[in-house]
């Protein structure tokens, strides 16, 4: 354990750095899971329960524009999260950051779960509804902004790319998780209107398991999660968001703007409207929607560590350009053909949805390392939380894209225009950018 002088030695130091890089990144894997458990909650879970919180009568485009809205919310929270929590991850460090943020998610998650619906509450029900989606947002942003550069920060440079992916993994398998689930409580509480059983408790279930996983996470960092070495040994900056936005940072932070807008817009034009889409405006029941997004999401985790494993052989700037362009000619392909016709053979339907969704989840085997390595360690928690979560904002407005676009073209069609854009933004982003591979923490 320690040399004649009473230092530790060498051996004992790596052991321990290599014991902490572990529990990190596994921490950072549960902690993404859980927040997109949460994230993705009202995309499957609510689908079918949103009769109870709006009035009857309203048209397939207004409702899948609400549900939009809800999902929306959150996205628009976590740019809002990503400064607060990352100006705070530089400055106070990375795990009392995390803290903060896992324990209001936590209770923001358990309150949604006690929410009345709209013959109680009127409008209020559909706007708490909302106005908590919102608060979930600034706190999983708060989240991943401090927990994924504290794992990479623990990472060996060589092995960045996979412990990446293996991070973002719980990103599908959160999205399995939530399919299966409510495909249970679809079975065991029988959807309807607003008063059957699935409407008045049925999606309560999946929001108070969603809040126990935070409580979990919470436990986990505070016993076994040590603080980032790397930013206890770098002197701190005194205003982390002036330097980030400013000089190389600011021109850095814009080039990955582009990318994580693609990024953002190709996911939202798949797990985000493919529900609303083939629920509301198609008629299509839920079951078959939340079986072709389980068997895309799984086939895309087992993928993530390819993915990564290919970003650390050939680099992040070719991988992210090839990920662009898988979502512009096949992903586009595959949606067109369930928008025209897919959509009425379930088996079809199934094969599509799985087939579409694999590409938009691709970069996100890519993307920690990648905006992590573009930022020195003084400003890396909110270099990371703003370059991913400030390019949701626009994304997160699709359902208002998708209704100007109505204007030229069936309602069906909008998301294909957004899911090739965000292709065409990856890849010219990506293009224009620096490789990251082979830099130095």
């Amino acid at each position: 354990m320690a040399t004649d002088d009473g230092y530790p030695s060498l051996t004992y130091v790596n052991e321990m750095r290599s014991v902490a890089a572990r529990r990190a990144v596994r921490a950072a894997c549960f902690g993404f899971f859980v927040d997109m458990f949460d994230v993705y909650l009202p995309i499957t879970v609510l689908a079918p329960a949103l009769v109870y919180f709006t009035p009857a009568g309203l048209s397939g485009t207004y409702q899948a524009t609400i549900f939009y809205l809800i999902f929306s919310a959150t996205l628009i929270g976590r740019p809002i999260g990503a400064l607060i929590f990352g100006y705070f991850g530089d400055l106070l460090g990375r795990r009392r950051t995390i803290l903060v943020s896992v324990l209001g998610l936590c209770l923001a998650t358990l309150a949604i779960a006690m929410l009345q619906g709209h013959a109680a509450w009127g409008g209020f029900s559909i706007a708490g509804l909302i106005v908590l989606r919102l608060v979930n947002g600034i706190f999983i942003g708060g989240e991943y902004t401090a927990a994924n550069p504290l794992a990479m920060e623990y990472s060996p440079k060589e092995k960045r790319g996979l412990y990446g992916a293996l991070i973002h993994i719980g990103y599908p398998v959160a999205l399995v998780c939530t399919s299966l689930l409510t495909t249970l409580m679809l079975r065991v509480a029988p959807p309807g209107d607003a008063s059957s059983a699935y409407a008045v408790w049925g999606w309560r279930v999946p929001f108070l398991i969603g809040s126990l996983l935070s409580g979990i996470l919470f436990v986990y960092y505070y016993r076994f999660v040590p603080e980032s070495d790397l930013w206890r040994a770098t002197p701190k900056s005194a205003a982390p968001l002036k330097e980030l936005f400013h000089g190389v940072n600011l021109r850095r932070l814009a080039q990955l703007f582009i990318v994580m807008t693609g990024a953002w817009l190709t996911l939202n034009a798949t797990v985000g409207a493919l529900s609303g889409v083939i629920n509301a405006v198609l008629g299509v029941k839920s079951s078959s929607v939340n079986i072709g997004i389980l068997i895309g999401s799984a086939v895309a985790a087992i993928l993530y560590p390819f993915i990564g494993l290919l970003s650390q052989r050939f680099g992040r700037r070719p991988t992210i350009m090839g990920i662009g362009l898988l979502n512009i000619v096949p992903a586009c392909a595959g949606y067109y053909a369930l928008v025209v016709a897919g959509y009425r053979d379930p088996v079809v339907l199934v094969a599509l949805v799985a087939l579409i969704m694999v590409p938009s989840l691709a970069i996100f085997a890519v993307h920690t390392p990648y905006l992590a390595e573009s930022f020195p360690t003084s400003i890396r928690s909110s270099g990371y939380g703003v370059s991913l979560s400030l390019p949701i904002i626009i994304p997160g407005l699709y359902s208002f894209l998708m209704l100007g676009l109505s204007v030229l073209m069936p309602y069906a069609y909008t998301p294909i225009v957004l899911l090739a854009l965000g292709g065409v933004l990856v890849s010219v982003g990506a293009f224009v950018g620096q490789e990251t591979r082979d830099l130095d923490f």
